[in-house]
């Protein structure tokens, strides 16, 4: 109870205002969202992967070599990722994927914990924020528990245990 009622007195005497909230949804929309449609096919070995490469240099339809990738997943679909950020994907092939242009195929092999990927860069697109009226609540929430964190930190740098 006198937790609660401490929590309680430090946001009464500290409200967040609308500024506030309204900053940190700037600043989290400050930077475009940016999808990327990608496909891929994933072998086991860089060997197999050189080989898939070599095929689409020679003419070979990306759909159907993705056919017989390791991700079965994305193999029923010709490698297709669908849209997605690169942060969904793990960091070699996120890199590698947003270094390619539209239409390019990786020229080496990417290597990751799965395997070796081939990747293709279909397109890109921005998507929008959600609107500040939809996301309102979930960043006032965020906000008063980074500042109760803050608190509880400040309280325990000031206590004197003996």
């Amino acid at each position: 109870i006198l937790i609660q009622a401490l929590v309680q007195d430090e946001l009464s005497r500290n409200p967040l205002t609308e500024a506030a909230v309204q900053a940190e949804y700037k600043r989290l929309t400050a930077e475009p969202i940016v999808e990327y449609r990608a496909r891929h096919i994933l072998t086991e070995t860089e060997a197999e992967a050189k080989a898939v490469i070599e095929k689409l240099r020679a003419g070979a339809s990306f759909q159907s070599l993705a056919k017989q990738s390791k991700d079965p997943g994305s193999a029923a679909q010709g490698g297709d990722l669908d849209w997605a950020t690169p942060q969904s994907f793990v960091k070699p092939f996120s890199d590698a994927m947003v270094a390619l242009k539209k239409g390019e195929v990786t020229k080496a092999p990417v290597q990751s914990q799965f395997g070796w990927h081939v990747i293709r860069l279909d397109d890109t697109r921005e998507n929008a924020h959600p609107a500040f009226e939809a996301v309102r609540d979930q960043l006032t929430e965020s906000l008063q528990r980074q500042r109760l964190s803050e608190f509880q930190q400040s309280l325990k740098a000031k206590a004197k245990i003996q």
